[in-house]
C-alpha cells in the first residue's frame, strides 16, 4: 500500500493540535490540585489577627468582635466597676487568674493591659455558651451583692467585670483573655501578643 495520498503537513498539524489540547488539559487538572496544597482565604482569615477600632466605646459599654470564629468581648470599664473588682477577691474562684488562660503581660487582677479595657473571649468556660453582659449593680435576678459582670444563661455561671468566675459556679475557669496589643490608643489588634507588637 502506498502513502502517496497522505498529507505530511496535515499530519503534523493534527499531532501538534492534539499535543496542545493534552497539555492544556494537564495544566487545567494540575492547577486545582496544586492549589489545594495551600490554605484557603477563609482558613487564613480564621487565624489572622483582627484590628478593632475601640474609640467609640463609652465607659460602661461593650462591643463584640470576632476572632478565630469566637466572640470577643471588649468592655470599657467605669471607675466604679474597677473599684468594685477589689471587693470581689473573696467571692471569685481564681482572683489572681493563676489557673486561667491569659497572656503573662496582662495584670492578673484586672485581667487587662489597660485597666479600663477588658478583652475576653466571650464563651463560658463550662460548656461554651455565650454569657450575657449584665452591667447593672444589684440586678433583681442576680442578687443584691451583684456588682455587674457576665451571666451565662445556659447553666447560671457568673463572672465579674474582669471575667473572673464566682465560686461555686459550673464554670471552672475565668473567661480567657486572648493575645492582643494596641496599635494606637483607639485600635486594638486581637491575635498579636503585646510583647511581639
Amino acid at each position: 500500500m502506498s502513502n502517496d495520498g497522505v498529507n505530511a503537513g496535515r499530519r503534523r498539524f493534527l499531532v501538534a493540535a492534539t499535543s496542545v489540547v493534552g497539555a492544556a488539559g494537564a495544566v487545567g487538572a494540575a492547577v486545582p490540585f496544586v492549589g489545594s496544597w495551600f490554605p484557603s482565604a477563609r482558613a487564613k482569615a480564621a487565624g489572622a489577627p483582627v484590628k478593632v477600632n475601640i474609640s467609640k466605646i463609652e465607659p460602661g459599654q461593650q462591643m463584640v468582635a470576632e476572632w478565630r470564629g469566637q466572640p470577643v468581648f471588649i468592655l470599657r470599664r467605669t471607675e466604679e466597676a474597677l473599684a468594685n473588682l477589689g471587693k470581689l477577691t473573696d467571692a471569685v474562684a481564681d482572683p489572681n487568674s493563676e489557673a486561667s488562660d491569659q497572656p503573662t503581660y496582662v495584670d492578673p487582677q484586672v485581667r487587662s493591659i489597660k485597666p479600663e479595657l477588658l478583652i475576653v473571649v466571650g464563651l463560658c468556660t463550662h460548656l461554651g455558651c455565650a454569657p450575657s453582659f449584665r452591667p447593672e449593680v444589684a440586678a433583681a435576678d442576680l442578687g443584691a451583692d451583684w456588682l455587674g459582670g457576665y451571666f451565662c444563661p445556659c447553666h447560671g455561671s457568673k463572672y465579674d467585670m474582669a471575667g473572673r468566675v464566682y465560686k461555686g459556679q459550673p464554670a471552672p475557669l475565668n473567661l480567657p483573655v486572648p493575645p492582643h496589643s494596641y496599635e494606637t490608643d483607639s485600635v486594638v489588634v486581637i491575635g498579636v501578643d503585646q510583647e511581639n507588637a
